[in-house]
């Protein structure tokens, strides 16, 4: 397994996913960078580029890239369509913006598209985005600042729903099949604690030599920094297993959670980037 140099600390969460998910796909492929070049037709200083989230890759390297690795290009194609919004955000970002009230709107409509796409091709996580702000200077301008921070908080909260169910759905079929006849646990509500944070019970037990803590049975969704759900909360559990301490299994995939995850990826020899994919899962599991 390639050792991967950690990627830039400012590198949008967005980008991020989709640069892990190159990642794995070369290592997958077995393929060196030069190998990778003859492959796909773009030069293995591009790739190392690519893959060091230094540069955006085009559509058709990433599309290339998931048939090299018997990827579906179509959840691929949505985590670059989301990684080229928000790194043409991050260049934007060096010049003042002049939008209207206009662009905004469309703005916001051409994101809530790319968001069903996505949700359709299961894609991770795509985390916060950010939204021009108007001018201050009068109280109209102040007043649009307030329903446009309104509306980007709405959207975070839709996003963040639409990937937990896509989450789900995939994990569907290796749930039915990682469960034995006649021995389904009974699913495992969330409990509050007496001051009020809400926790989850962790129900460890070693199934089909697998360990599982009765909050999730997923093995490869991916998962990171910010991110909340059942499936964060069965990633505490088993690091508490596995000797690690992510804090209070709350759900709440947070810094606790995030250094826990590295230290075991070291352990374990895997790529320590903080993130829960497949690989992870595994070592998680066994």
């Amino acid at each position: 397994m390639s050792r991967w140099k950690a990627l830039p600390g400012e590198l949008d969460l967005r980008v991020r996913q989709l640069v892990v998910r190159l990642r794995r796909l070369k290592d997958h492929s077995g393929l060196s960078l030069r190998q990778l070049a003859a492959k796909t037709g773009y030069s293995a200083s591009s790739w190392e580029r690519y893959l060091g989230g230094r540069s955006l890759p085009p559509r058709e390297a990433v599309e290339a890239m998931a048939r090299i690795g018997g990827d579906d290009p179509t959840r691929l194609l949505a985590l670059h369509e989301v990684a080229a919004e928000a790194w043409g955000e991050g260049r934007a970002g060096t010049s003042a913006p002049e939008a209207t009230g206009t662009a905004g709107t469309a703005g916001a409509a051409h994101t809530v598209e790319v968001v069903g796409a996505l949700q359709a091709a299961g894609a991770d996580d795509t985390g916060p985005y950010n939204l021009a702000a108007p001018n201050e200077e009068t109280p109209q301008g102040r007043s649009l600042r307030v329903a446009l921070v309104a509306g980007a908080v709405a959207l975070v909260l839709a996003v963040s729903s639409a990937v937990l169910l896509a989450v789900r759905l995939t994990d569907g079929d290796s749930r039915a099949s990682a469960t034995p006849l006649g021995s389904a646990t009974s699913s495992v509500s969330p409990s509050p604690s007496p001051s009020g944070p809400r926790t989850y019970a962790c129900e460890v037990e070693r199934i089909g030599g697998r360990w599982y803590a009765g909050n999730s049975r997923t093995r490869d969704a991916v998962l990171a920094e910010g991110l909340a759900g059942p499936e964060v909360a069965e990633a505490q559990c088993l690091l508490r297993r596995a000797g690690f301490v992510p804090g209070v299994v709350d759900g709440i995939f947070g810094p606790h959670t995030k250094s826990a995850v590295e230290q075991l990826q070291k352990r374990a020899g895997l790529v320590v980037d903080g993130i829960i994919g497949r690989h992870t899962w595994g070592a998680l599991r066994r």
